[in-house]
């Protein structure tokens, strides 16, 4: 599975918040406003390529699915992510946001609650 650029991204992201659509409801979607309709038709043309889209032709336009889920994009990508910029270590990625100043002392202590609690199930 190959990594997708900001652009294919944000399409990605109106395809799964559509389901099975076409370009035009994936535009009205879009997490930025005001793409060009011509570059989003390009961009979803490009993710069916890679394989994360498929089409079926209904009379004269393309209707376009998913093949790959948002949760599996973003544990594919999460962890190579953390991999090669923290060392494989979520602790580093969260020493980040803490020296970041990104992550607060109650959003880390609700972290550990939820930790505390997946581990007791």
């Amino acid at each position: 599975m190959e990594k997708l650029s900001h652009q294919e991204e944000e399409a990605m992201q109106a395809v799964w918040k559509t389901g099975e659509g076409n370009v035009k409801l994936f535009l009205e979607n879009m997490p930025a406003p005001g793409t060009p309709y011509t570059t989003l038709a390009s961009t979803i043309k490009n993710l069916e390529k890679k394989g994360y889209l498929s089409s079926r032709l209904i009379g004269n336009a393309y209707l376009y699915m998913p093949l790959i889920s948002e949760d599996e994009y973003k544990k594919k990508f999460m962890s190579g992510f953390v991999k090669d910029y923290f060392a494989d270590s979520y602790k580093e990625l969260v020493n980040f946001f803490i020296e970041e100043k990104k992550l607060s002392a109650k959003e880390l202590k609700e972290i550990i609650d939820l930790i505390e609690r997946s581990g007791s199930k």
